[in-house]
């Protein structure tokens, strides 16, 4: 019964709905427990051959009146409790979705996409139950049962009543017992449903890769090993919640057979009449329902406590990046000066990855970033975006270190086009006026321009109305790259980040974006890391990453003249060009 405790916030909020609900199950027990005591004295008139009539017409007239009655609290007491589950349900997701909304980098590498579409899905749903089936369950349970136990007593016979109740303690040890085995095995449950759930997604998304290495097999066969296993935790949950209605037949036979026993015996001596002996049996009949219900309970609020327990445990996370709340609102603007002594990864504190990172990027300048994979470039792309805050330094945005900003404020100033371009599924407009959804036709089609797709755009049968499909799947590496640069100049960010973001270009089109980049009227500071150097030669500084920190600087030219790591591949790239194009 934990589950309520926790939900009672929920159910204060709701309470006129829930009192109003509980109240229409109150009178529909109260109704029907009418109908088998107008039965039992309908037996008896016709045992007495008293019946007539307009009696028959009278006793019609009352079921059908009980009829009429409990058909319009019920529907009273559906809309009031089924209506506020299913608010529930709304608020649960919609915190889990804000939660998600707002949580870090870090937050995402630990929990898998499965996983937290399972907490969205299923764990909401089973909780939203609890609200539901839940609190019908208890309260019409409780008063069913009560309210026909009471008529028992009423309009038959104490001691009789009694001893029909002996068994039901039974009840109670088996709820117990097995209401905590549903527990454990359905979070268990729950928890193999995540990891089939993130291997669907994870399947589905990378068809592509599974094609091509041709491990169609072995992904099925991975995929079928877990179904097996969330099939066997399933079974586990089920083999306790069966367990439940063969108890309550058994308890509900013995209560038959000693009513059979006492009742015939008490209308041989005539303490009851058969008219009273059918209605006890009849309400035997409606003790079913409560008895079976009690099994149902136990199922319903095991799971939701479950899945209530791994939803709270998700909302109690917190992001590690702190964001203050009378930060500044107005956009970031001005000078970068970069100033970090060491950061390291959260999950590896002891790696240093970036160390004695220095520099400074007048507004309106483009920097160049270059090196090896692994040497950090990307990394300290992040940590402008704020994706972690625990490196020992600052970075100024302007006259304010990005620490002092809003989030929205310092982000809405970023135009971000990272290495895995990702795009929605929709048309290509609205993918690219995806931060400034009222934005013009025509402010589209200068950044399509900028960013050298506007033609190819032309070109789609169904132009800027086309449909991209799930992460851009129609379109080419290179078309994706270009749209996503076209994206992030909707806003005219003060700083535009391209993470490699020409790799997928050939040099013609590599080339005619730069130049629309460094011609445009409003020019936007500009940070570019690449490995094809040709995306950085006319930077206004480059510099070259090696193992964290930074190994050469300086513009092109001077860097040629270092012979160093720069010079060296410069020649590399230079002799390769040359070859593609057949030079000697």
């Amino acid at each position: 019964m934990s589950i309520f405790k926790k939900l009672g916030w929920f159910f204060r909020q709701e309470k006129k709905h829930y009192l109003l609900g509980v109240f229409s199950l109150i009178v529909v027990a109260i109704v029907q427990v009418l109908p088998p005591k107008m039965i039992g004295l309908i037996i008896d008139e016709i045992d007495q051959k008293q019946l007539s009539g307009s009696k028959i017409l009278l006793w019609v007239a009352l079921l059908t009146l009980a009829a009429i009655t409990q058909y319009g609290f019920r529907f009273i007491w559906r809309t009031n409790i089924w209506g506020s589950a299913a608010k529930l349900e709304r608020s649960l997701r919609s915190q889990l979705f804000h939660h998600f909304t707002k949580m870090d980098h870090l937050f995402f590498q630990t929990h898998r996409t499965g996983d937290l579409m399972a907490h969205a899905t299923n764990d909401v749903s089973a909780v939203q139950n609890v609200a539901g089936a839940g609190i019908l369950t208890f309260a019409d349970s409780m008063i069913t049962g009560i309210s026909t136990i009471i008529a028992m007593v009423l309009f038959v016979d104490w001691r009789l009543t009694i001893l029909a109740m002996i068994p039901l303690p039974l009840l109670a040890v088996t709820s117990r017992v097995l209401g905590s085995k549903i527990h454990v095995a359905f979070r268990d449950a729950q928890a193999a449903f995540s990891d089939i759930n993130d291997k669907t997604q994870e399947s589905i998304t990378g068809i592509k890769v599974i094609k091509t290495f041709g491990q169609e097999k072995e992904d099925i066969a991975d995929f079928e090993e877990k179904i097996a296993h969330v099939i066997k935790k399933n079974r586990r949950v089920n083999r306790y919640d069966a367990l439940f209605d063969p108890c309550i037949t058994a308890i509900i036979g013995i209560s038959y057979g000693l009513t059979i026993f006492l009742g015939g015996h008490y209308v041989m001596e005539k303490t009851i009449t058969v008219g009273q002996l059918v209605s006890f049996i009849s309400y035997i009949g409606m003790l079913v329902w409560p008895m079976f219900a009690i099994g149902r309970l136990f199922n319903v609020l095991e799971r939701g406590n479950a899945s209530y327990d791994r939803i709270e445990e998700l909302l109690a996370e917190e992001t590690h990046i702190l964001e203050d709340e009378h930060g500044l609102t107005e956009p970031a603007h001005g000078d970068l000066a970069i100033s970090i002594d060491s950061f390291a990864y959260p999950d590896y504190p002891e790696q240093t990855i970036l160390r004695n990172i220095h520099l400074k990027v007048e507004e309106g300048k483009t920097l160049g970033i270059v090196g090896k994979t692994g040497s950090g470039k990307t990394t300290l792309l992040k940590l402008f975006l704020r994706e972690y805050d625990n490196y020992q330094g600052t970075i100024f945005f302007g006259a304010h270190d990005i620490k002092e900003y809003r989030l929205q404020a310092l982000l809405l100033s970023i135009g971000y086009v990272p290495q895995d371009h990702f795009l929605f599924s929709m048309t290509i407009r609205d993918n690219i006026r995806f931060a400034a959804p009222k934005s013009t036709q025509e402010k589209v089609e200068e950044v399509a321009k900028i960013a050298a797709i506007h033609e190819d755009i032309e070109a789609f049968p169904e132009g800027y109305d086309t449909l991209v499909g799930e992460r851009g799947v129609s379109l080419s590496g290179g078309q994706k790259q270009r749209i996503s640069i076209a994206r992030s100049l909707m806003l005219d960010p003060e700083l535009l980040i391209l993470d490699d973001a020409l790799s997928a270009v050939d040099a013609k089109t590599e080339e005619e974006i730069l130049r629309h980049l460094h011609t445009r009227p409003k020019r936007q500071t500009t940070m570019i890391t690449a490995h094809r150097l040709s995306s950085v030669m006319h930077a206004d500084e480059i510099i070259v990453m090696e193992q964290g920190t930074i190994a050469e600087r300086g513009t092109h030219v001077q860097l040629l003249q270092k012979h160093g790591w720069y010079a060296q591949m410069w020649s590399k790239q230079q002799l390769e060009a040359k070859i593609e194009r057949g030079e000697q």
